[in-house]
């Protein structure tokens, strides 16, 4: 959307374009280095995320160029080399690119974009990278929560005159798609990404008529072939029920024609569904489906399925497009290794908070599949240069806890990224956001029900490689030795 209108390049945080100016002027300039888009937990303590954003990174990197406009204001702030300026003014991006697909369920601490090229260049698109995946993820994650409690039953995304900007209704509604919602109230979003776009009438509707017959009359003569009516205005079961019954007996069926549903947005909609669910089969509309809304979240829609709700279909919006539950994604873009004379030198970041060490080097993440159940198994990480073998038993072993391991046979492996830049070109097509969701439903079929449950879900393991966990305690034992020096 806005990347159609708008120059995204200069969506960047000041240090970026500081540290490249810092270097631009010696012998680090084209140090080819390799960054890693990770992040470190899950969103409201789930089993697992789901991958999205990546289109949108792509149509960022391959517009990436310096205006007149921007350069100029570089220019005033004052704190760039001539120089780095020209440097901008001709910027071509030359980087290569490896993500994982969207719609992958992804998990802690494995790489999910790595950035190659240019030191100058890679610290660019760090903002943008992560913004984007960052929000997207979120929301497809948070999609699919809502949309696994529903258990079936039809979930729509109604939340853009809730989302935090025009961008995030616009992305949002995308990215829920993604996570396993039918259809969006967002018209462009509908339109731009070939999707369902779904809503029913507001309150306003209603109000504008002299009573509620009337706006209920006048919108079926309108729509006799998509009939949906808001029935909670007045009162839902004294009102709203029998009016719009009425309407159907009157309009609708002289025409041949049946309704779509009702709506309920207020009050104990667990009751009043059951109470209208047999308003509706008594007058011989037991065909006429029941959609409820009004801040709703995994949580209420499991608990009202659990009372026994009568609904058919759900429209969230708040709490789903702002994941107002835990509203950051939390992914991170760290240096991971630099190449020198040929050579690639793993860089590693060490911390106090033992969560925040990051995992050096080239690297692959890798998801092995039982043969047989064709569940998934344990996601490991290796180094670039490593290969697993199919066809042999591979051992796992948990990272913190290195007694603890298992020997796998008769699995596949598969790598879980895939090129999507070569030296600035793009060579990756992307998929339709229909078969992103298509692809995401079978990346959570692959996951045990343990897993995906809402409370304690179970820890999904993502090991290392013995050469990958044997270069991390190389190096912190190295850099521990060091800085004990006195």
């Amino acid at each position: 959307m806005e990347n159609k209108k708008l120059n995204l390049t200069m969506i960047m945080d000041l240090y970026e374009l500081t540290m490249s100016n810092g270097v631009f002027d010696s012998d680090m300039r084209d140090t080819v280095t390799y960054f890693d888009m990770f992040f470190r937990r899950v969103p409201d303590k789930g089993g697992y995320a789901i991958m999205a954003g990546l289109e949108q990174l792509i149509e960022y990197m391959n517009n990436l160029t310096f205006t007149d406009e921007d350069i100029e204001y570089l220019k005033s702030l004052n704190l760039f080399r001539e120089d780095f300026i020209e440097y901008l003014r001709n910027f071509k991006f030359c980087c290569d690119v490896w993500a994982v697909p969207e719609g992958t369920v992804i998990f802690p601490q494995e790489p999910i974009v790595t950035v190659k090229g240019p030191i100058m260049q890679a610290l660019m698109v760090e903002t943008m990278l992560l913004l984007t995946i960052n929000h997207q993820s979120l929301i497809a994650t948070k999609a699919n929560r809502i949309v696994r409690a529903a258990d079936g039953r039809v979930v729509m995304e109604f939340g853009a005159r809730r989302a935090h900007g025009y961008g995030a209704a616009y992305y949002g509604a995308r990215a829920a798609i993604i996570g396993g919602c039918t259809g969006t109230s967002c018209v462009l979003t509908a339109k731009d990404f070939c999707v369902p776009a779904s809503g029913t009438m507001a309150h306003s509707w209603v109000q504008l008529f002299e009573d509620e017959y009337t706006a209920f009359k006048t919108y079926a003569e309108q729509y006799p072939d998509s009939c949906f009516l808001l029935v909670d205005t007045y009162n839902v079961l004294k009102s709203g029920i029998p009016n719009a019954i009425k309407v159907f007996d009157e309009v609708l069926k002289p025409l041949g024609k049946r309704p779509k549903g009702i709506r309920i947005d207020s009050g104990d909609i667990t009751y009043l569904s059951k109470k209208a669910r047999k308003m509706l089969d008594d007058a011989g509309y037991s065909d006429c489906k029941i959609c409820v809304s009004n801040s709703l979240d995994e949580y209420l829609i499991r608990d009202m399925i659990f009372q026994g709700a009568k609904v058919d279909s759900y429209g969230v919006g708040e709490r789903l497009i702002t994941a107002s539950s835990e509203a950051v994604f939390g992914g991170v873009y760290k240096l991971a290794a630099v190449e020198k004379n040929g050579e690639i030198i793993p860089k590693i970041k060490i911390s106090e908070n033992a969560a925040k060490v990051t995992l050096p080097g080239v690297k692959i993440p890798w998801r092995l599949y039982d043969r047989e159940t064709g569940k998934a198994i344990a996601d490991v990480i290796t180094l670039g240069h490593e290969k697993i073998d199919s066809s042999e038993p591979y051992e796992i072993f948990d990272p913190v806890h290195t007694w603890k391991r298992k020997v796998v046979t008769n699995f596949v492996a598969c790598k879980l990224q895939v090129k999507i830049f070569e030296k600035g070109k793009q060579v990756y097509e992307n998929p339709a956001v229909s078969e992103i969701s298509k692809y995401r439903a079978e990346q959570v079929d692959s996951l045990w029900d343990e897993v995906t449950r809402f409370e304690n879900p179970h820890t999904y393991y993502v090991d290392l490689s013995e050469e990958l966990w044997n270069l991390r305690d190389t190096l912190l034992k190295k850099l521990n030795k060091s800085n004990n020096k006195e």
